[in-house]
Formats: structure tokens, C-alpha cells, sequence
């Protein structure tokens, strides 16, 4: 049994990424004494991203986990209680809401800030695994520009590919799309701009079978489905996964309003979801930007928002 077994807290957050984190600051700053589950991944995506340079205030660079680091020990110095733990289940039926953790324990919370993030899709590849971060990625935004005057390959056939190819080629010599259909399933405008882009190119019928290297990309092999036949394309030294992200918010299915992919739905650019003293943040609402930056600024939102919310309720 936890010492905060049935206690009911202000402001309850879910997750722990640069959303999750930056409410815990500002609610823990209004003296709102935030609690903190971390969830199954403490800090989020960005604890498997090395080299992070595009975060304001970091003009170095800086390492995803030490980033993460940071933004914690700055919530906690203002009082946030931050801890391991899995929200597994929530009664939503009346509020105070009912939260229970790791299916040990319960509380209560006033107000819940979600912010359980989002994962890209993998082809769960063990050198695709082995090498991310270090090569493989899944967002072109964040890494495009390490691969300036390379040859990089994009998977995928849908807008989140185009999307990532077209930017990809603002930094890369070359750009390889592999599809492993014979036809795009992106938008009609992205499918133009990603065939009238001279820097890339597109093979067909064809999927990623093994990334090759040990400490860095230095190559793929891939395979046409049709054919069975296998080829090398040596001079690739990054792989970019754009098969789509899958937002985690399963915890809110059939509760809290939601798009058709699992993004839920805020109101008039706020935070607030369709329920009361809820709120969403972070990827767990945002299916365009999927940055640390935009993250933490609706992370702050949250925290507003839940700060006026209890105000009013007072």
C-alpha cells in the first residue's frame, strides 16, 4: 500500500515527457502540488533520442535523456511530486476522479492533466531497434538536419512519408522512398509535390528488410514482395520509419472525445477535453507537430487551464 493511498490531489498529470513535466512546473509553481505518474516510459520519446539541437535554450545541443532530466529536477525543486507509476484504470463517473496506479493502489484527483504522449509505428526490425537514434529515426523534423549531402531513405507511402521526404530534401543529396505497394496512399497534393521533387525517388512493391551497421546506418537491404529479390543500397546512412503515430491514450477510448486515429479532441485551442477538470496535452493531442517545443508549451496551457479551472470552482 502507497503513504498517498486514497488521498485526493489538486492536479493529478499523466506521463512524463516535456508535456507532462511542464505542467508539473507551472501547477507546482501556482501551488497546486502536482503529482506525477511517469508511466511505463519515464521522459518520454526523448529518452531514446541522443542529440537534440533544435530545444531553445540549448544552443550545444543536448542529449534527449539529459534534457528530460533537466525539465524534472526543475518541476521538482517547486515541489512537484514526481514518481513511478502506471495509471491503469480511472473511474470517470464523478469527480473527485478515481485513479488507480500500477492496478495497486488508488487516489483522487481534482483535475487530471493528460499527457501520455504518442509512438511512432516501427516495423519492429531487430537492427531497426538496434540502431535507433543512431541513424534510424522516426521524425525528419528532429533529425533531418544531421544528414545534410547524404543519401537517406524514407518508409512509408502515406502523407506522414511525403511529408517527411519533402522536408528530407532540404538537407539530403538524395532521397529514397520505399513503398511496399505499387501506388501511393498519401493525398493527391502531396503525392505532385513529392514527384516533382527531383531529389527523390521511389521503388515499388519493395520493403526494408535488414539496416545495416553496427554503431552508425551504413546501409539497408531491401526486398521486392513481388519478386523476392533482394538488394543493397550501400550509400544510404539514414533510415526514416513514416508509417504513422499511434497516440497513447487507449486509457480514454469510448470517454473522452477523440479523432479516428486516437488523438483527443481539445476545445477552441485550448486544453480543456469534453470533460470536466480533464485535460489533454503534449502528442496525446497534437497529430502535426510532434515537437518537445510544442509539447511543453501545451503542457503549460494544461496547467493553466486546470490553475483557472480550480479557481472558478472555488
Amino acid at each position: 500500500m502507497s503513504e498517498i493511498e486514497g488521498k485526493t490531489f489538486n492536479v493529478v498529470i499523466i506521463g512524463s515527457g516535456p508535456a507532462g513535466l511542464t505542467a508539473a512546473l507551472y501547477a507546482a509553481r501556482a501551488d497546486l502540488e502536482p503529482i506525477v505518474f511517469e508511466g511505463p516510459e519515464p521522459g518520454g520519446q526523448l529518452m531514446q533520442t541522443t542529440d537534440v539541437e533544435n530545444y531553445p535554450g540549448y544552443p550545444d545541443g543536448v542529449l534527449g535523456p539529459k534534457m528530460m532530466e533537466d525539465f524534472r529536477n526543475q518541476a521538482q525543486r517547486f515541489g512537484a511530486d514526481c514518481r513511478y507509476g502506471y495509471v491503469t484504470d480511472i473511474d470517470f463517473s464523478g469527480r473527485p476522479y478515481k485513479l488507480t496506479v500500477d492496478d495497486d493502489f488508488s487516489l483522487y484527483a481534482r483535475t487530471i492533466i493528460i499527457s501520455t504522449g504518442a509512438e511512432a509505428k516501427w516495423l519492429h526490425l531487430d537492427s531497426e531497434q538496434k540502431l535507433r537514434g543512431k541513424g534510424v529515426s522516426a521524425c525528419a523534423t528532429c533529425d533531418g538536419a544531421f544528414f545534410r549531402d547524404q543519401h537517406v531513405l524514407v518508409v512509408g507511402g502515406g502523407d506522414t512519408a511525403m511529408e517527411e521526404a519533402l522536408f528530407l530534401t532540404k538537407f539530403a543529396e538524395k532521397v529514397t522512398v520505399i513503398h511496399r505497394r505499387e501506388e501511393l496512399r498519401a493525398s493527391k497534393v502531396m503525392q505532385k509535390r513529392a514527384f516533382e521533387n527531383e531529389k527523390i525517388e521511389f521503388i515499388w512493391n519493395t520493403e526494408l528488410k535488414e539496416v545495416l551497421g553496427e554503431n552508425l546506418v551504413e546501409g539497408v537491404k531491401v526486398i521486392n514482395n513481388k519478386t523476392d529479390d533482394e538488394t543493397v543500397l550501400e550509400d544510404v546512412t539514414g533510415v526514416f520509419i513514416a508509417i504513422g503515430h499511434k497516440p497513447n491514450t487507449e486509457l480514454f477510448t469510448d470517454v473522452l472525445k477523440m479523432d479516428d486515429v486516437g488523438y483527443i479532441i481539445t476545445k477552441n485551442g485550448s486544453t480543456h477535453t469534453d470533460m470536466p477538470g480533464i485535460f489533454a496535452s503534449g502528442d496525446a493531442m497534437d497529430p502535426d507537430y510532434r515537437q518537445a517545443v510544442t509539447a511543453a508549451g501545451t503542457g503549460c496551457m494544461a496547467a493553466i487551464d486546470a490553475e483557472r479551472f480550480l479557481a472558478e470552482e472555488e
